[in-house]
This record gives structure tokens, C-alpha cells and sequence, in this order.
């Protein structure tokens, strides 16, 4: 009677001689919360300047110093809740644009871009939709100020498909 060998361990698995799956996923991630905080100040600060600007057009004095205070305060307390609705947005958005890349992948930087820019003006326009005032938030009143915030977010998820792009993609 010969004892029975333990099974071999079994490898992680790795894709094309790429890393483990975990692996892949975790240097998608810094990336990509590098990317929706950027889209996040980069609305947050726009909105908060757009209404300080309406309150300029209406007399009112706003020195440089109550600007930057008020913008960091914006940050603190609006850019959380901004965060959360450019999340929103980007879930469906961007899985889409990843669906839409892996089949015309010559297109990936402009799915990504359309994704993150037109999912942004959907998420907003829900809201406003549902919200009981008018708009949820003032800037998105200006046609201007909305555009200028989905840049930032289409631009935010641009860069993110462009710093994960296979690398195979560089030849």
C-alpha cells in the first residue's frame, strides 16, 4: 500500500503571463480613485465658483480670502455628496464604455470619455428630476457650468482608461 501524495498547490491564476487576477484589479483601483477624486474637486470647486460668481454679478464683494475659504469648505462638506452622485453616475457609465471598448477597442479613450462626461449630466438630471427644488445643484442651472463639470468628470475617466490601458497597447 503506497501513502497518497498531497495535490500539488495550485498557482494563482494569471492571465497571458500578466499578474494575478487581484493584482490586476488592485493597480486598476489606485488609478481609478485617483481619477473620480479628480473629477470630484474638479466639480466641487467649479460649482462653488460658479455661485460665487452669481453672488459677484449681484454686487456682492467677495475678497480672494473668503473665495478660497469658501472653496475649501465646499470641498469638506458639498464633496462627499458629489462624490457619491459621480460614483453613481460612473458605476453603469463606465461599465458600459468597458463593454463598448472590448468590442471596438480602437475607441476605449473615447468610450471612457463619453462615459464619464454624459453619465455625470444623467446622474445630475435625475437628481434635479426627483429632487423637490428646482435643481440640486445651482451651477447645473447655467448649461455652461454643466458642461464644464462633465469635462472634468469625461476627462478624470479618460485619463483612468488611458493609465490602465493593457500595456500590450503601448507596441
Amino acid at each position: 500500500m503506497t501513502a497518497a501524495l498531497p495535490p500539488a498547490p495550485i498557482p494563482p491564476r494569471a492571465s497571458a503571463g500578466g499578474p494575478p487576477r487581484w493584482q490586476a484589479l488592485r493597480q486598476a483601483a489606485w488609478p481609478l480613485a485617483a481619477a473620480w477624486l479628480a473629477a470630484t474637486a474638479w466639480g466641487t470647486v467649479l460649482q462653488t465658483q460658479v455661485n460665487l460668481q452669481a453672488l459677484a454679478a449681484l454686487g456682492v464683494e467677495i475678497p480672494a480670502r473668503v473665495r478660497a475659504l469658501t472653496t475649501l469648505q465646499d470641498l469638506a462638506s458639498f464633496g462627499p455628496l458629489y462624490a457619491s452622485i459621480v460614483a453613481a453616475a460612473w458605476l453603469p457609465a463606465l461599465a458600459l464604455a468597458a463593454w463598448l471598448g472590448r468590442r471596438w477597442p480602437a475607441a476605449q479613450l473615447g468610450w471612457f470619455a463619453a462615459a464619464g462626461g454624459l453619465g455625470l449630466v444623467a446622474a445630475v438630471r435625475s437628481i434635479d428630476a426627483i429632487a423637490p427644488m428646482p435643481v440640486f445643484i445651482d451651477a447645473t442651472r447655467h448649461p455652461a457650468a454643466l458642461l464644464a463639470m462633465a469635462a472634468g468628470s469625461a476627462a478624470a475617466a479618460a485619463w483612468w482608461a488611458w493609465r490602465t490601458r493593457p500595456r500590450a497597447a503601448l507596441a
